[in-house]
């Protein structure tokens, strides 16, 4: 239903991990912080269709979510550096 149980392929596996590393290093964090990585299907209209969603969980603050208007295959650097830069939303 709707992919959401759908299985990586090792390409987007590997692209996500990617975008984990380029978020760990950009954002300076340690080895205890969880970050998940999610290609969506965004519905709003100011939405570009696909996009990347970052979650950083840090022990004991509020989770922010990064939103890399890009699909997973397209974030790059580039995209990272200007999630970070527009800032996270509290979830």
């Amino acid at each position: 239903m709707f992919g959401l149980f759908r299985r990586r392929v090792p390409q987007e596996r590997a692209q996500a991990n990617a975008v984990k590393a380029m978020v760990r290093r950009r954002l300076s964090l340690a080895d205890d912080v969880s970050i998940t990585v999610s290609e969506i299907q965004c519905g709003d209209i100011a939405c570009p269709g696909v996009e990347t969603v970052v979650l950083v969980m840090v022990p004991g603050s509020r989770t922010k979510a990064y939103r890399i208007r890009r699909p997973l295959a397209a974030a790059d650097e580039d995209a990272v550096r200007e999630a970070m830069i527009e800032g996270g939303a509290p979830c």
